[in-house]
């Protein structure tokens, strides 16, 4: 598009002016990723002929008559207004297909209600998202999150107001129902791709019988939609999920039910789609993971809406925050730790006024109770009466967190609590991790790092007891007492059970009003602690779970995803309270927030090897990286752990191979050299043989000394040629023979 201040002349300039950048853009969707022409402070001058000027209303048409928004009258009037006076209408015309393009690019909502049975979840609710927008939606559990997303994809209508999505954007979502079938893994991640598969179809069928130019047709519309590489683009998501090179072929079924609910994200990520919808995806996620999608969700060019209560995750990928509150939606600027920012300055504003208006009534108050009766005063008081009436309240800012607990303090903390001498641990004959060596002390905060299978969750459940050492010593302590959230705590409820039923089970002796107490601050308070756990929401059983642990005051805490389905008062309310532990704790999470407040030391587990990791949390998607380009990174662990090469004879290798490339690098660069500087005395030759004077009779010795340089130019290229080449292939045959 021109810049400000240039003009727009004729019918190919206004048309590139509205071209959509569709740069990034999924190739069969043809629409911009971005709001496109803006006429705004351009200076616009009119077609100079009649026939740009019949073409710029024909485009101005088309674009009305392709979606149905506006009217053309606007645009041809303008035009008509311009030939009989000189005067407007063509910058009118151009702001307005600017608007139809802007328009269209747009999802939006506006005055919109939305009720859920008796509930009013969301109430005159305008929003506007711009296509290519990544958006963060927060709120409390139950504000209409979730139903916002059904709206967006029809599954539920607006009870007042409108909702409209661009009709021809595609929608991509994981689907609520757990995938299942014997279906190849990879097979049904390539579902996600509609168009693929349904060309794909046509295919199968058009070679039982129909034309060439049919089947050469449907060839052309695999290669625009990137059928040829759709396998090994399935393969490489379902890579960064966690899913291993045999993973790809096994049938879903086979999969227990986090993995596949990793499939049905890798099904949604592999759609083309305009606008793509993720509630809580890294739920079932661990760490390494979640930071392969956040680079993924980062280069995702459409149209990005994520609910998430991981704050990390968040300020990494969104660019707004979209916050629902109280039947309201408020859009703000900026990732999470900036909508956190403005968020506090507002309600410490609301507060300010809030505050302000209750002294400005009670003194408008007293004033009346004071002079009402008074003739002198009366019109006075009356008035002022009136004008509080008339006042628009404000409210009282506040932060609703129903989540408010303290770790109970152990009876007993031993030390060391937990010893291991050179053990080994597994699963069968199959050893996972080996030579593991650490004592537990009172006070300890361990946050536990690894790639996905390098054995955490082993680690955890060897401390814990619920997995024998296959070999070396493990020596608890008399008074161990050992508190372990497992990610399937949830399914040890029972679902018959309330929460106070489960309180009185571990204490039968302790008292109602106590029990109660205490499950208030986990958010279990009134009738909520008397009903049965089977309707309950992943979160409140994963609550409940953490409320039964932290009750019985362990004093070695192990907690294994404990974040998992818990909104961001709870992680909150979860961090806080780990602070003020007094016992050892191990922590395996996604939840970088968690790890960065609650924990002081780092293990990495990798190489079957325990050994610590002295970098900061912030390297670790670095490390991550690193191994996966397999450069052998240790991580700053020791080097006796994991029995890899020191440095040093890491680096006396690589300085062994750098003397013995050198050479050939300095052979090549020369050849390359000399093979530009041969090259452009050939272009000057040319230059000056492309002239005709130079044919002249009496220029015959310049002719022929001209001819004989660029004979020998040309000898000296073959030759130079042929020297690049001999030096390409002894370094390309010395850098195999090293790896």
């Amino acid at each position: 598009m021109s810049e400000p201040g240039e003009a727009l002349q004729s019918a190919a300039e206004f048309t590139a002016a509205l071209a959509p950048r569709r740069a990034g853009c999924p190739a069969d969707s043809g629409l911009p990723r971005r709001n496109t022409t803006k006429a705004v402070g351009m200076t616009i001058r009119p077609p100079t002929t009649a026939s740009a000027e019949s073409n710029i209303i024909m485009i101005s048409r088309s674009y009305w008559r392709e979606h149905r928004i506006g009217s053309p009258r606007r645009a041809t009037t303008g035009f008509t207004n311009w030939r009989n006076s000189k005067f407007g209408g063509w910058a009118e015309a151009v702001r307005f297909c600017g608007d139809l393009d802007t328009i269209r690019a747009m999802l939006r909502l506006a005055r919109l209600a939305l009720r859920r049975g008796p509930n009013l979840l969301l109430e005159d609710v305008t929003l506007q998202v711009h296509a290519g927008q990544k958006v963060g939606v927060t709120g409390a559990n139950g504000s209409g999150k979730s139903s916002l997303f059904s709206l967006l994809l029809g599954e539920l209508g607006p009870d007042s107001g409108d909702c409209e999505v661009p009709a021809n954007w595609v929608i991509a979502h994981v689907e609520q129902q757990t995938p299942s079938g014997s279906r190849a893994a990879i097979e049904y991640v390539l579902d996600g791709d509609s168009e693929l598969r349904r060309i794909e179809n046509e295919l199968a069928a058009a070679q039982e019988g129909a034309g060439d130019s049919v089947i050469a047709s449907l060839h052309a519309q695999l290669d625009a939609a990137d059928g040829y590489t759709a396998r090994s683009r399935g393969a490489r998501l379902l890579h960064g999920l966690g899913f291993t090179a045999a993973d790809i072929e096994r049938p879903v079924d086979a999969f227990s039910g986090g993995w596949r609910m990793r499939l049905g994200l890798a099904k949604a990520l592999m759609c083309r789609s305009d606008l793509l919808l993720l509630d809580e995806p890294t739920n079932h996620l661990d760490l390494d993971a979640v930071i392969w999608l956040e680079g993924w969700l980062r280069a995702y060019p459409g149209t990005l809406l994520l609910i998430s209560h991981d704050r990390d995750f968040l300020d990494s990928v969104a660019e707004n925050i979209v916050h629902l509150e109280r039947g309201h939606v408020t859009l703000y600027p900026g990732n999470y730790s900036a909508f956190e920012r403005i968020r506090a300055e507002r309600l410490a504003h609301q507060q300010s006024q809030f505050e302000k208006q209750q002294r400005d009534i009670a003194h408008i108050r007293s004033y009346v109770d004071r002079f009402r009766a008074k003739k002198d005063k009366a019109r006075q008081a009356q008035s002022r009466l009136k004008a509080l009436q008339r006042m628009e309240l404000i409210a009282p800012a506040h932060v609703d967190s129903p989540f408010r607990f303290r770790m109970r303090a152990p009876e007993k903390i031993p030390s060391p609590l937990l010893r291991l001498d050179n053990v080994a641990a597994g699963y069968g004959t199959k050893t996972v991790i080996e030579s593991v060596r650490c004592d537990l002390v009172p006070g300890d905060r361990i946050g536990l790092l690894g790639a996905n299978g390098a054995g955490k969750s082993t680690l955890i459940k060897l401390l814990a007891g619920v997995l024998a050492p296959l070999g070396g010593e493990c020596e608890p302590a008399r008074e161990l007492r050992v508190g372990y959230f497992a990610q399937h705590q949830v399914d040890q409820l029972d679902p018959a059970g309330s929460p106070l039923e489960h309180l009185t089970r571990i204490d039968p002796k302790a008292k109602e009003a106590e029990l109660r107490g205490f499950l208030g601050g986990f958010g279990f308070s009134a009738e909520k602690a008397l009903l049965p756990t089977a309707p309950f929401s992943g979160g409140e059983k994963s609550r409940l779970a953490l409320a039964l642990l932290v009750y019985q005051r362990p004093n070695l805490l192990l907690l294994d995803e404990p974040t998992n389905h818990l909104d961001l008062e709870m992680r909150q309310a979860l961090a806080v309270a780990l602070q003020d532990f007094s016992g050892a704790m191990v922590i395996v999470s996604h939840d970088r927030h968690l790890l960065r407040v609650s924990t002081d030391q780092l293990w990495l587990v990798s190489d079957a090897r325990v050994s610590e990791f002295k970098q900061s949390l912030d390297d670790y998607p670095a490390w991550l990286a690193q191994r996966a380009r397999g450069e052998g990174v240790d991580g700053d662990t020791s080097a006796a752990a994991n029995g890899a090469a020191t440095r040093k004879q890491r680096r006396r290798e690589e300085a062994e191979i750098r003397k013995k490339l050198s050479p050939l690098r300095r052979r090549l660069q020369k050849a390359e050299a000399a093979l530009s500087e041969l090259h452009a005395q050939e272009s000057d030759l040319t230059l000056k043989l492309g002239d005709a004077g130079i044919y002249n009779a009496e220029d015959k010795s310049a002719l022929r000394a001209l001819l004989e340089t660029q004979r020998n130019v040309k000898r000296a290229l073959c030759e130079q040629e042929e020297e690049w080449m001999a030096a390409c292939e002894a370094l390309e045959a010395l850098e195999s023979a090293q790896e």
